[in-house]
């Protein structure tokens, strides 16, 4: 492989390994919200 072959690789497995890594960071400090508002569509609809 040549210098540059090898150089977009390593710029392309950080780039990659890092959106990941900022990902699971990003969800590890903020989890999604289980708290929804009522009504929405896996909800049964209201009884009367």
């Amino acid at each position: 492989m040549s210098a540059d072959a090898l150089v977009l690789m390593i710029a392309s497995m950080l780039l990659i390994w890092g959106g990941l890594a900022g990902a699971v960071v990003f969800l590890a400090r903020r989890p999604e919200s289980s708290d929804m508002p009522s009504g929405g569509e896996d909800d049964p609809p209201p009884t009367a």
